[in-house]
């Protein structure tokens, strides 16, 4: 803003931004708001963070693949819990930036359409969702916000963002308040004249302060009255204007400053002081801090979220080679130009935006190398410098690193163009998928032409995938024993990547070994996840080349995610078949065919997330007359949901048919899975009809109100009495709720994955449902069952799976 005062709108969203961030516990966050290119949004106010460090995430189009432009796009809420909920919806948020944190995005309407949208970010929460508290109290300020919004557009006003973000600082955590009290100490006579604060530093009212130096004297520790003293006789002696301070502890155990100046009243002799003048200054912990740190033998700088230098200590003065006054009030890069590599700029965003430490090291200039820890709170960050020894890459490689680098801005965008493997390999499913991904995102990030990935079975490493070697030549090392002497089994054996600058010097490390080029370089890298052996990854390079540091911590890493990929294929390779398998015996083949007076039809939707099936599950038993509808949902995927799946739909079956009625079957199906899997639980819905007399009763356990369809078309959420989920309590009661389905009438049991959406009510999807069922037309229950399904089908992202069982009564004259 130059220094200008701003204006109306800029004053508004600053406030929200603050009120947001303050609502949802976040330690920084935004607004985003539409700018005049059409589709794209501009980042109008970034709060608690530095803006140049976040320039890529000035500009937002509202059809890219971020939580921003879904929340402006939907006109629902994004909220994010952690890093692995937000990698798996959004991975290319994650790619950018890939730190442990949480966020929350609400849109805001202005006139009844978006403008922009609220951004929170916080601490990462792991398998917590992010509560309903904090998902209210953030709506709430984006409704305030977009009254006041277009409050600002009818007195005409614009609401739109053309220019760079406005910085907001944050309001400082809480803290005990500075506190100055004011005293006047007539040395002759002792009195002591203090005002309503000095009282209420000392911990007394005014009104009881009898106004002596003996009863001040005695609010202090006695180690603090004799300095108390001596400072006072230093003050009188000194026969001229002089100002003294000391440190002193007041009845509340804080550390106060107290400060004191001589006068002398008119007529007195010249250079005698009869008074002492003072302040008693409350600052609460912050000077003793400072004081600590001094005495630490470590460098301590700390930086408010701008990235300014608050403060630094005197060893961190020795290690940077400047003096405070040149550091302190400036931001860390611009002081320390050293300090502006694109990877510690990278570390300082991760602190600040997961609010968690962080370690790294650093290469200063001039020398020596620095031990960097940056410790995040609400206020700012804490810096730690240690110097060390330049590090060693790479136990018992041949290579040295730094050789053939390029320019460090070439570096940098090979370092950081990696990030793209992340994203893609999100999406990878089976090996080959995850192999093809690291040829086309690996290899290009690096210069390489060569790609060879081994997967261990058995103590022994088989080709997996190779790209770029001669053919045939990989063939040799094909099923090669753990045992052997070659670079791709001794780097997974040991778990040190090795880097090789040459292949003169990988003949001269491994004599004899098949080479098919006698120029370039290679890499070879452990692929090792969870302390377990996946296999080895082969780099190679045209040209001799040398590998930086940065470049081999980042291939290391990039080894692991490679490796977990891959580890998470095989376990999927393993269990998708299994699953399925599980699905087709566990899932019912048919429903009764012909049951008079009575249409059934199901229909099974796999999630578009993980396994190809859960714990969902449906049924339609026959029981001698009546006819049982069943509905039901196990917690969790996979093969071990599937599994207590099947055991719960035979118990059920087993009950029903053994003639129980519905309370029993519940009941009985309860403690059955209490004895199976001590803390699984399962909700559950059955419902008993008589097809002649259309009388039903119903029990529930936690499951989702059925929704009932009449014979004219109207639709309502049922309201059958219930019980706990089943696996909870071995003495829950499952009341029974009676009811009576005329002819005509359609009963739709669904499972949870059919009404829930990340962000929106569950009632919401209810409510949805019931009005597709209400506009079915007329048509076979096969027709209706699909037309559900199908929009449910409509949604790219369903994390759950979806089981659907509808059943009629004809109406009379009506036939099958």
């Amino acid at each position: 803003m130059n220094g200008r005062a701003p204006d109306h709108l800029s004053l508004v969203l600053a406030q929200a931004a603050v009120n947001a961030i303050e609502s949802a516990g976040g330690q920084a966050g935004g607004i985003y708001l539409r700018s005049l290119t059409p589709g794209l949004l501009r980042l109008a106010v970034l709060a608690g963070l530095p803006g140049p460090l976040f320039r890529p995430w000035w500009r937002m189009h509202v059809n890219r693949p971020f939580p921003v432009a879904e929340a402006f796009r939907s006109g629902q809420a994004v909220h994010l819990a952690d890093a692995e909920e937000a990698m798996r919806r959004f991975p290319q948020l994650m790619a950018g930036l890939p730190f442990p944190f949480g966020s929350l995005y609400a849109p805001v309407f202005s006139g009844g359409k978006p403008v922009g949208v609220l951004v929170v970010l916080r601490p990462a929460t792991p398998g917590k969702p992010v509560g309903s508290t904090d998902r209210r109290r953030l709506r709430g300020v984006a409704e305030e916000l977009g009254t006041a919004l277009s409050a600002i557009e009818s007195a005409g006003t614009a609401v739109n963002w053309d220019e760079e973000p406005l910085p907001v600082q944050l309001p400082a955590g809480s803290s005990p308040p500075v506190r100055i009290g004011r005293f006047d100490w007539e040395l002759e006579s002792g009195a002591v004249g203090a005002d309503d604060e000095l009282c209420a530093i000392l911990g007394t009212g005014r009104h009881r302060f009898p106004g002596t130096i003996d009863a001040l004297a005695a609010r202090l520790a006695p180690e603090d009255v004799y300095g108390l003293w001596a400072l006072a006789r230093q003050a009188s002696d000194s026969g001229g204007p002089v100002v003294r301070r000391m440190r002193l502890r007041g009845p509340d155990g804080r550390s106060h400053l107290l400060e004191v100046s001589g006068r002398r009243d008119k007529g007195a002799e010249p250079g005698a002081t009869t008074h002492l003048t003072g302040f008693l200054v409350d600052l609460g912990i912050g000077p003793v801090v400072a004081e600590a740190a001094d005495r630490l033998p470590r460098g301590i700088f700390s930086l408010d979220r701008f990235a300014r230098i608050t403060y630094i200590n005197h060893l961190a003065e020795e290690i940077l080679g400047h003096p405070r006054s040149e550091l302190v009030g400036r931001v860390l890069w611009e002081a320390l130009p050293w300090f502006a590599n694109p990877a510690y700029e990278d570390h300082y965003r991760a602190a600040m935006i997961s609010d968690a430490p962080v370690h790294f090291l650093a290469r200063r200039t001039p020398p020596p190398w620095l031990s960097v820890s940056l410790y995040p709170g609400h206020d700012g960050v804490t810096a730690v410098l240690t110097p060390t020894e330049q590090p060693v890459y790479a136990p018992g490689s041949v290579a040295s690193p730094g050789l053939g680098l390029g320019s460090p801005a070439d570096r940098s965008a090979a370092l950081y163009r990696p990030v793209a493997l992340a994203i893609a390999l999100t999406e990878a499913v089976t090996a080959r998928q995850v192999s093809a991904v690291v040829t086309e995102e690996l290899l290009p990030a690096f210069g390489g032409r060569q790609l060879a990935i081994y997967l261990q079975k058995e103590r022994h490493l088989y080709l997996e995938w190779e790209t770029g070697f001669p053919h045939g030549f990989l063939d040799r090392f094909d099923g090669v024993g753990l045992d052997a002497r070659i670079p791709g089994v001794e780097t997974l054996t040991s778990g040190r990547p090795m880097f090789f600058e040459s292949m003169q010097r990988l003949a001269a490390a491994y004599p004899g070994i098949p080479m098919e080029t006698d120029v370039g370089a290679r890499a070879f890298l452990p692929l090792i996840a969870s302390g377990r052996h996946v296999g080895s990854c082969i780099l190679g390079f045209d040209q001799p080349r040398g590998f930086s540091p940065e470049e081999r911590t980042v291939l290391t890493a990039l080894a692991g995610l490679i490796a977990q990929a891959l580890e998470r294929a095989q376990r999927y390779d393993t269990e998708a078949a299994l699953a399925r398998g599980l699905q087709e015996v566990l899932l019912p083949h048919g429903l009764p065919v012909v049951v008079e007076g009575v249409d059934t039809a199901g229909r099974y939707l796999p999630g578009t997330q993980g396994m190809d099936v859960g714990g969902d599950w449906y049924d339609v038993i026959e029981t001698g007359g009546k006819l049982a509808l069943v509905i039901g949902d196990v917690q969790g995927h996979g093969v071990a949901a599937a599994a207590t799946m099947g055991q719960l739909r035979s118990a059920v079956r087993a009950f029903a048919l053994s003639g129980h009625d519905p309370q029993e079957v519940m009941s009985g199906t309860n403690r059955l899975l209490i004895d199976l899997d001590p803390g699984q639980f399962a909700s559950c819905c059955y419902i008993a009809m008589d097809p002649a007399t259309g009388i039903t009763q119903a029990v529930r356990a936690g499951h989702p109100q059925p929704v009932l369809r009449r014979a004219d078309g109207t639709a309502e959420v049922m309201d059958l009495a219930g019980g706990i989920v089943l696996g909870i309590d071995a003495e829950a009661s499952y009341p029974v709720t009676e009811l009576h389905l005329a002819p005509g009438a359609m009963l739709a049991l669904y499972t949870d994955g059919m009404v829930e959406e990340s962000g929106t009510d569950i009632d919401v999807g209810i409510e949805r449902l019931r009005g597709i069922v209400a506009g079915c037309g007329p048509g076979s229950l096969a027709d209706t069952a699909d037309h559900v399904i199908g929009r449910a089908r409509q949604a790219a992202d369903r994390p759950d799976d979806i089981a659907l069982l509808l059943a009629a009564r004809w109406a009379d004259g009506a036939g099958a």
